[in-house]
């Protein structure tokens, strides 16, 4: 069954959604031209919502006897309806598996229910075989003969030509997010949803838990003047949104106008659980993800790129092991002073194969998250970049300031300098994040 909802005036003039989709059904649509479901179709639909409801009920898993079920999984059981008719190309990575890990591509393309003619490849490619900064270019796919193109670092009218050019009519988005504003899948969720809109062609998200809960946002917020791929709009830097919710809020706030949107929800999900409760299986959203405890910390240590220390990269705890040369064991003691909650810290020695310092041994620290609950990333991390510049005299900024952009704004950079403790970094930020807290709250699908 599909809801619709017509648009209406958000925040800055775009479509208006409620906060929830409370009885269940995994369709949502705002601003969207969908045909009206034929009795018979109608009634197949119900059937099968119902089978699928009583599946997941059954179904063991992390959820007390609730098993997840994805947006895809939902679409399918429904029988891809809003796809019908449709020339379907799906933007997607290698995270977009099924249960039984086939890759929804494989799935569809094998589907008479579904026309899909195309594929679209974000940083790192379809396939996943590009390092961080890279994608696959344009091919055809091996597997199912059908032509991959490339989004990379294309946006606006330049990615609305490439929607044109495939002869798409719906663009279907379901890609695994980490839950950091500086991951860069969610801004090619927006320049996809933009350029979808320039194209004329509909985009339906088919969503996926946030590995990271969505219990909370944290951080700074974005000033728009530092916008760049890893923060295109004003949100904080660990969201706490699922795609789908950030689609609602991408059309709703920063769209220039709304594109006729379609969200497929995921069913037994809760704000409140890590991926592990899921079921689901991992699949390294990138290179550098490789577990989702490297995508609880990330939002933190990631800040650590706009820094002389490595963030891990060529080891196999990326983001969880931070260094450098002549850096000690002084480091690991200030940072356990700090009395951070969830967390403690080990002084560690590593040889990065790849990146910063590669094939020398540097000092640092690794992080032991021991309660998820209680553990703040962001706050984690800021806290990390202050006790670093105070016990190691080696430390300094990237050239380039990448900070800021990771940051949003010279707030952090500028206020670590001065000597600010945690307590007053965060709290710097503290303002802005409550209105986009309020402004989030109204897009959010689940409790």
């Amino acid at each position: 069954m599909i809801i619709a909802v017509g648009p209406g005036t958000g925040f800055r003039g775009g479509a208006h959604h409620p906060a929830r989709n409370p009885c269940g059904h995994p369709f949502t649509c705002s601003f969207g031209n969908v045909p009206p479901t034929r009795p018979a179709a109608a009634a197949a639909t119900a059937a099968s919502t119902a089978a699928a409801t009583g599946a997941a009920h059954a179904a063991p898993g992390g959820h007390g006897g609730r098993r997840l079920r994805t947006g895809f999984e939902r679409l399918a059981d429904e029988g891809y309806a809003p796809l019908a008719g449709q020339r379907v190309g799906v933007v997607t990575n290698p995270t977009g598996i099924t249960r039984d890990v086939r890759h929804i591509v494989d799935v569809m393309h094998a589907d008479d229910r579904v026309d899909l003619i195309a594929v679209f490849g974000p940083e790192h490619g379809f396939r996943g075989t590009a390092q961080a900064g890279g994608s696959e270019g344009r091919y055809d796919d091996p597997a199912t003969g059908l032509p991959v193109y490339d989004t990379y670092l294309k946006s606006g009218q330049p990615l609305a030509d490439v929607f044109t050019a495939s002869g798409v009519d719906t663009v279907v988005f379901d890609i695994q997010d980490v839950g950091a504003r500086f991951y860069t899948y969610i801004w090619t969720l927006f320049d996809c949803m933009e350029a979808a809109r320039l194209a004329g062609k509909r985009f339906v998200v088919l969503d996926r838990p946030n590995p990271v809960t969505g219990r909370a946002a944290l951080g700074p917020v974005l000033h728009e003047e530092f916008a760049t791929f890893v923060g295109r709009k004003p949100i904080a830097q660990a969201h706490g949104m699922t795609v789908a919710e950030l689609a609602r809020l991408f059309n709703g706030e920063f769209l220039r106008s709304p594109v006729p949107l379609e969200t497929v929800t995921m069913s037994g999900w809760k704000r409140s659980e890590f991926y592990d409760a899921s079921g689901l299986p991992w699949v390294p959203p990138s290179p550098n993800m490789p577990t989702p405890e490297c995508a609880l910390v990330y939002s933190g240590t990631c800040l650590f790129e706009g820094t002389n220390l490595s963030e891990g990269r060529g080891t196999t705890r990326p983001f969880e092991l931070l260094g450098a040369e002549g850096v000690d064991g002084g480091w690991a003691a200030a940072a356990n002073e700090a009395g951070l909650p969830g967390v403690r810290f080990r002084e560690a020695y590593f040889a990065p194969t790849f990146s910063k310092f590669q094939g020398k041994t540097v000092g640092g620290v690794q992080l032991h998250v021991h309660d998820r609950a209680a553990f703040d990333p962001v706050r984690t991390g800021i806290a990390l970049l202050v006790t670093a510049k105070r016990s190691w005299d080696g430390f300094a900024w990237r050239p380039d300031h990448w900070i800021d952009k990771l940051t949003g704004s010279t707030l952090v950079r500028t206020m670590i300098d001065a000597g600010a403790d945690t307590d007053e970094v965060v709290g710097g930020w503290e303002e802005e994040l409550a209105a986009f807290r309020r402004t989030r709250r109204q897009y959010l699908l689940y409790r």
